[in-house]
């Protein structure tokens, strides 16, 4: 058979494509294998976030058959967002399959396919490094762009100030580390408008310096002088993680040539474990099969050479909007 009539065939459409993808195993980024980011799939282009001011207040005692003091009107503010695209392909020229020959239990139908998943998982790791890059994004309050540009600021769509980087001092042995660590945590309970749970957990986030200062700092190894764990910081912390003062510490490890990542002096605060406040909506492919139909994680597409059938473009596709609901929780440090 011709080799490139092999890509007609329905093993080669968008929807088996995709579905396939979908079962490659998930090789996990560290924000992604938290699963802190509850899918919310669309069948738009645009997802409204809604956002009620509540608050809480003490209740006046008042006489029996007196009037009611009334609750006041919880301000709402419903804005459309739209989702982005975030798409990457590979081209298979008919010169790299042509000389494909059965051999073992394979036929040729078969090889293809292996040689497109193939490169469909090569393209697949770059697309879900950027969900890593908008979910590190969307945890410090600013989702950004692979050139650095702005997709959202939360603080801003929702006229929230930006809290303050607070100072640790790190370089102090007298900086009592312990209370600072109960500081953040209950500035982002109180912040949290009933988000912040019994069972839930601050993660930080550090830099290279930040987490090098804090393990050396003698709080901390004044702590774990007579644990079991003492070993373990006398031993390589480099990109591990801890848990001290109520808050998970996790030298986090982005590319390495900086593009994604947690600046050197600073730590990142964020909730995990508290509901609703990390969201990554999911719109529908641009394809006539995925119309009006709700948002998936990735799509797979084959787009053959029609004009001249030499070469077949591997193409992966996502629409997400990585959406932190509660951006004043977001907080910083710097050493």
């Amino acid at each position: 058979m011709a080799t490139m009539d092999v890509f007609t065939g329905d093993a080669f459409s968008s929807i088996e494509l995709t579905t396939a993808l979908e079962r490659v195993p998930f090789q996990p980024s560290w924000l992604g294998s938290l699963n802190i980011f509850e899918p919310r799939p669309v069948r738009t282009e645009t997802v409204a976030v809604e956002r009620r001011g509540n608050t809480l207040a003490l209740v006046q005692t008042s006489q029996r058959g007196a009037p009611l003091p009334q609750a006041t009107k919880d301000l709402r503010d419903i804005r459309d967002f739209r989702t982005v695209r975030v798409a990457k392909g590979d081209r298979i020229n008919a010169s790299e399959i042509q000389n494909i020959r059965q051999f073992g239990s394979e036929s040729e139908l078969q090889q293809v396919q292996a040689e497109v998943m193939r490169r469909m998982i090569k393209v697949r790791r770059d697309v879900e490094l950027t969900h890593e890059n908008m979910r590190l994004g969307a945890v410090s309050g600013v989702v950004l762009d692979a050139d650095g540009s702005t997709i959202r600021n939360w603080f801003s769509e929702f006229g929230i100030n930006a809290p303050t980087e607070s100072s640790w001092a790190l370089a102090s042995k007298d900086t009592d580390i312990r209370t600072k660590c109960h500081q953040i945590t209950r500035q982002m309970a109180k912040l949290s408008e009933g988000a912040f749970l019994p069972t839930t957990q601050v993660y930080a986030l550090a830099g290279d310096n930040f987490y090098d200062a804090l393990t050396n700092h003698p709080d901390v190894k004044q702590t774990y002088l007579n644990w079991q764990a003492a070993a373990e910081l006398r031993g390589n912390l480099a990109f591990g993680q801890f848990e001290f003062g109520g808050i998970r510490w996790v030298n986090y490890r982005g590319t390495d040539d900086g593009a994604v990542g947690v600046s050197p002096n600073s730590a990142r605060f964020f909730p995990v474990g508290a509901p609703g406040v990390f969201e990554v909506a999911q719109s529908p492919g641009e394809s006539f099969e995925w119309v009006n139909q709700l948002g998936r994680d990735m799509y797979a597409v084959i787009v053959p050479d029609r004009d001249r059938n030499m070469f077949v473009d591997v193409e992966v596709y996502s629409y997400p909007l990585h959406i932190c609901t509660r951006p004043q929780m977001l907080l910083r440090g710097k050493v």
